[in-house]
């Protein structure tokens, strides 16, 4: 079915109708599939329908998403009309993305201390680049996707997307602000050649400032500080330069470093220039020629074997573990063999790649090979986790892991038993063993929770981790999945 573009509902019926306007009964079927995807809030396809690139983002992970009837008169009638166009997008930026070159790619991180705004300058960015950045609910902050994040209004995790910027791709890593979440910054300084140093106009530089920037500076890493929120009445940002040069000396910065280039910024209105109070307020071009200009193209190892550090993990209904990381050396196709070894380079499978995927804005491209420097998702592994090295079979050591800070909490989780246990309807995981797998899960891709059984109380279990607020998170997202 090759409507029009842009035709209604009431049109794309009239196609199916013959020349004196009766429908053929061959065409009753496929009536019955256009009534239904206009009816549905949203459905899903099996991988093989995915290739048809159904949907207005085309194939996220084998399935396909249809704009839902309540926010249609909210987006207007133009907003349908991808659903019959997705499919030139989708094989563009796969064309860009197979193709691209080692010079021509760049990864960067956003580090700041919290509510310095990470996530909206990156809403920003995107936007600027002209990519899909809209929430399923229509609101901002595109990059906050857990519910505890919108509705606490902070970053929890770790998320990777990227855009194309004059031709080069740049990789874009937002990280959380909380020291709580500190090891989530740890993890991905591994992926990333340099990172985005946000600094409140008002607050200055704050207690996770320091902890973001020494890890930055410990990597050789030069930053790019962005003075954000420079257009309050309180902002004092001549001091906050100062105090941020005089904190990256403290923290041993080399001359190199302290050389660094400062954008003065509005993540909340949509601008950023080289140049404060006199440049320009109306785009974001300065802070992205910033990063292509200063942040250096990634280095990789000089080898042909692919080999490939796990940084992050997610599950997916039709493709399995998909395991995300940047290619350290080689590269990969789709369809390759593989192994996982562990840090201590013990092998745990084999297996093949089954899908190449790219986070792009809000959605996923899929691609036909990887390259050395890329940050990438790979599927295929059941067993890979966080830590692990993903590499040809002719490759016997493991890549090291980036090193994280120790827990300085403990909270005990076990069954209920009160004598109210099993009375709330809502809870349906109430054992021990289904507490145990959950925090398993939970370590998997969290590298700041540690789990042990508990030496004082039996079916109970010992949760580490780095403040009230990340246990806090943890004990919430169980208690919403029916865990008492």
């Amino acid at each position: 079915l090759a409507p029009p573009r842009g035709n209604s509902l009431r049109e794309t019926i009239s196609v199916l109708k013959d020349s004196e306007g009766t429908m053929h009964s061959r065409m009753i079927p496929l009536l019955a599939v256009v009534v239904g995807l206009a009816s549905v809030d949203a459905f899903s396809v099996s991988p093989s329908l995915a290739r048809l690139n159904l949907g207005m983002r085309g194939p996220v992970a084998g399935r396909a998403s249809v704009l839902p009837l309540r926010n249609a008169a909210k987006f207007g009638r133009s907003r349908l009309s991808p659903l019959f166009m997705a499919a030139d997008t989708v094989d563009q930026a796969s064309d860009t993305y197979n193709n691209i070159a080692i010079d021509s790619i760049r990864n960067c991180a956003i580090i700041a201390h919290v509510d310095h705004g990470k996530t909206t300058l990156v809403d920003k960015m995107l936007d600027a680049a002209e990519e899909n950045i809209e929430n399923e609910d229509g609101g901002d902050r595109a990059m906050d996707s857990l519910d505890l994040e919108r509705e606490r209004g902070i970053t929890i995790m770790s998320k990777v997307t990227s855009t194309t910027w004059n031709g080069v791709k740049i990789n874009i890593v937002d990280t959380p602000g909380h020291a709580d979440f500190g090891g989530e910054v740890e993890r991905v300084m591994s992926i990333v050649d340099g990172v985005c140093l946000l600094v409140d106009a008002t607050e200055g530089p704050m207690a996770q400032t320091k902890f973001v920037l020494m890890k930055a500076l410990a990597r050789g890493i030069k930053p790019v500080v962005v003075i954000n929120k420079v257009d309050r009445d309180t902002s004092r940002v001549e001091d906050v330069e100062t105090e941020v040069f005089d904190l990256m000396c403290s923290l041993g910065a080399t001359d190199e470093q302290l050389e660094y280039a400062t954008i003065y910024a509005s993540g909340r209105d949509g601008w950023a220039s080289l140049s404060y109070p006199d440049g320009p307020r109306d785009k974001m071009d300065d802070l992205l020629d910033t990063i292509v200009k200063t942040v250096p193209k990634p280095v990789v190892i000089d080898r042909e074997g692919f080999s490939m550090v796990v940084t992050m993990i997610e599950g997916d209904t039709f493709l399995g573990r998909i395991c995300t990381g940047r290619i350290s050396s080689g590269g990969c196709k789709v369809g390759d063999q593989v192994q996982v070894l562990s840090k201590e380079g013990v092998k745990l499978e084999s297996g093949r790649i089954t899908k190449i995927l790219a986070r792009k804005g809000t959605g996923k491209v899929e691609l036909s090979n990887g390259r050395a420097g890329d940050i990438v998702q790979v599927a295929g592994l059941g067993k890979a986790t966080v830590a692990h090295t993903i590499c040809s079979p002719d490759i016997a050591e493991p890549l090291p892991a980036q090193p994280i800070d120790p827990p300085t909490l403990a909270m005990t989780f076990c069954p209920n038993d009160s004598p109210l246990a099993g009375k709330d309807r809502t809870s349906s995981k109430l054992t021990s063993q289904m507490i145990r797998d959950r925090l398993m899960t939970e370590c998997e891709n969290n590298v700041g929770i540690t789990v042990a059984p508990s030496e004082e109380r039996a079916e109970a279990y010992d949760v580490m981790g780095r403040g009230e607020l990340q246990l806090g998170i943890l004990v919430e997202n169980m208690r919403r999945e029916g865990f008492e």
